[in-house]
């Protein structure tokens, strides 16, 4: 926005400071000028030996009191100058860390030193918000870059497919065609994830009372063929558990998180287990399965985008990395927690808190 320029705040600080002073000179001085005209009597004064009139004592008393007010004035303008700017070098530190931000450095922080007061809290507000700027400009980027190799390796492996295909003109065209339709519907699969990171990242979405024990039925339902072909059994059973949010959304982190549970199992024999509940103001769903024993450390990246807890799966249903971190953002858009931890036989264990519809809406 363009803006006419003006005087700065240092300059307006310092005639503030003088005017002010300027202002309490005359007052003082008039103060005295009635002082001395009610309080000398009306003859002549004796001093020295000698003889005053009290109009030449109050002709004297006016030049006396111009160079008084003429040195307020300087007084005041250099003091208020030098007090100005000793007030407003926090300030100078700030928007000198604001044009850095501004030009892409995120990096710099403004560390104000001194006690606490209005300035420290701006500045320490200002680091804080660098920080997490940093730190999601640099998820952000990972995310690109892991999103173009991920993007990358079916495209590859299609022109591989291709390749072959056009210079050896004999080869089966069926096995062909159904390795580029594998190929193909992953990169549909990885494509449709994205959008569905995008659609939940932008917070537009409507808020309605949605249960979650029927999202579960009806997730349970839909993979059931998928955890029969990987020999696992799922049971699902719960409370009523009303959130609030968007039914599309809490859908696709309800579906993940059963999909992941039945994909990242025990081969044959595993288990999957999801509960529902309602706490005082949150509904609460929980998601446990077996599988292979995972440390702390590795259970903590679970949730970024491409991280996975075991080996690619290289089938239909394998996922392509991105189930956890669409549930993980999904709740957060929600105002909601997500835990995920080890189990000690191994699997996870997994709890989302959502918030509960208010009263209004749950009418």
């Amino acid at each position: 926005m363009d803006r006419d320029p003006g005087l700065s705040v240092r300059v307006k600080l310092t005639l503030s400071y003088a005017g002010f002073l300027m202002v309490a000179g005359v007052l003082l001085l008039a103060a005295m000028g009635v002082y001395l005209e009610h309080s000398l009597p009306n003859v002549t004064t004796i001093i020295g030996g000698g003889l005053l009139i009290r109009s030449e004592l109050l002709r004297g008393f006016l030049p006396a009191a111009a160079a008084v007010m003429a040195s307020l004035l300087a007084f005041g303008l250099l003091g208020g100058w030098i007090l100005a700017g000793r007030m407003l070098a926090p300030l100078t530190r700030i928007t000198d860390a604001t044009r850095m931000a501004t030009n892409g450095s995120l990096s710099h922080r403004i560390r104000l030193p001194g006690p606490s007061d209005e300035f420290r809290a701006l500045a320490d507000d200002f680091d804080t918000m660098l920080a997490r700027l940093e730190a999601h400009v640099a998820e952000q980027q990972r995310f690109a870059a892991n999103a173009s190799h991920e993007l990358r390796t079916p495209l590859a492996i299609s022109k591989a497919l291709l390749d072959v295909a056009r210079t050896d003109p004999d080869r089966d065209t069926g096995e062909l065609l159904d390795r580029l339709r594998t190929v193909n519907t992953r990169a549909i699969d990885l494509t449709e994830a994205l959008l569905v990171l995008s659609r939940a990242d932008r917070d537009t979405f409507t808020r309605e009372p949605v249960d979650l024990s029927l999202l579960v039925e009806e997730a349970a339902e839909t993979l059931l063929p998928l955890a029969e072909k990987h020999g696992v059994t799922v049971d699902a059973s719960g409370d009523i558990a009303p959130a609030f949010g968007s039914p599309a959304l809490l859908r696709q982190m309800t579906t993940n998180l059963v999909h992941n549970a039945i994909v990242h199992n025990t081969p044959e024999q595993g288990a999957v287990r999801i509960r529902t509940g309602l706490r005082p103001g949150t509904a609460v769903l929980t998601v446990e399965n077996t599988g292979e024993k995972l440390s702390p450390d590795l259970v903590s990246t679970l949730t970024e985008p491409f991280r996975r807890g075991t080996e690619r799966i290289r089938d239909d249903h394998g996922g392509v990395g991105l189930g956890l971190a669409i549930v993980k953002r999904i709740i957060q858009v929600h105002d909601g927690s997500l835990a995920i931890t080890p189990r000690s036989a191994g699997g996870l264990h997994i709890t989302v808190e959502l918030p509960a519809p208010p009263p209004h809406a749950a009418a």
